[in-house]
């Protein structure tokens, strides 16, 4: 996603400045410049995929802001990978609070998305508003994401009438995993129906981007091709205008089943077991501290 056009980039490399390929134009002594929702748009005129990750804390944030990923998304994913819950549906708003306040305090770069939680939207535009302006004010976020096509689009057209950018977010919602039956995949046969008739809504509403999470690759394409805004895919196959996954899977750290969709790049569980059991061995044999770490 850049400011400029793709084949400004040859000439800018030619005089000598750094070129983000995506998101953030060329950057300069000064430091990157700053992803922000007209980035989301040049992304999908000019077909660069978008890249997105979750991220709860200043470490994994500034890691991933280095690394050049576009957005972070500070999920309600949190309540399985930090605060212990089996779900999603427990966590509140004052949970996300100071995690979307690390991940934002912590990137130069990268577009921070909050995740409104469970809860804190349902209730009509007017709460939906007051919790998003919580976000906005007490975290330093960028948007905020909400759950649900057409039973959400007053929620998200009341934010974004305050001027505060809304992530939407259709297919499979785990918050709504009740109703749904489960973790089951959404938009196939009839179902792509109603798929297309959420993501239209959450466009019309003023959404800059949606989220399509669990949904047939085919169905995907064919929102991706009707809407205007970009499509972000969650286990939704390549046809969209990017990817968002949840950090812990790819990299090897989450306990548990691990989404058929998540490739996994490291093993960081494997990793840090070892580290711990190195460490725990060199103490308990006294090979751990010597005077070369001791004042």
């Amino acid at each position: 996603m850049s400011e400029q056009p793709v084949n400004a980039a040859a000439s800018d490399a030619e005089a000598g400045v750094v070129v983000n390929p995506y998101g953030g134009g060329s950057t300069s002594a000064g430091g990157p410049k700053r992803v922000r929702t007209r980035h989301f748009q040049n992304a999908k005129r000019e077909g660069i995929k978008i890249t997105g990750l979750t991220s709860y804390d200043q470490l994994t944030a500034r890691i991933f802001d280095e690394a050049g990923i576009d957005f972070l998304l500070v999920g309600d994913s949190a309540g399985n990978n930090v605060l212990g819950y089996e779900t999603t549906l427990p966590v509140t708003v004052d949970d996300l609070i100071p995690l979307t306040r690390a991940v934002a305090g912590a990137v130069k770069r990268a577009f921070v998305v909050a995740d409104m939680p469970f809860g804190s939207y349902e209730n009509g535009p007017e709460q939906a508003l007051e919790t998003a302006v919580r976000f906005m004010k007490e975290t330093g976020a960028h948007a905020v994401k909400l759950e649900g096509g057409e039973r959400s689009q007053k929620q998200i057209r009341r934010i974004v009438a305050a001027g505060i950018p809304v992530m939407a977010h259709i297919g499979y919602t785990p918050q709504s995993e009740h109703g749904l039956g489960g973790h089951i995949i959404q938009g196939r046969g009839e179902g792509i129906k109603q798929l297309l008739a959420d993501a239209e809504a959450v466009q019309e509403a003023g959404a800059f981007a949606v989220v399509l999470e669990m949904v047939p690759a085919d169905a995907a394409r064919q929102v991706t091709e009707r809407l205007e805004i970009p499509t972000i895919s969650v286990g939704a196959g390549p046809h969209t205008d990017g990817q968002l996954l949840v950090w812990t899977d790819w990299a090897g750290l989450t306990i548990g089943r691990i989404p058929k969709f998540v490739k996994q790049y490291a093993n960081l569980a494997g990793i840090l077991s070892d580290a711990a059991a190195a460490w725990r061995q060199d103490v308990t044999n006294g090979a751990y501290p010597t005077e070369e770490h001791s004042y």
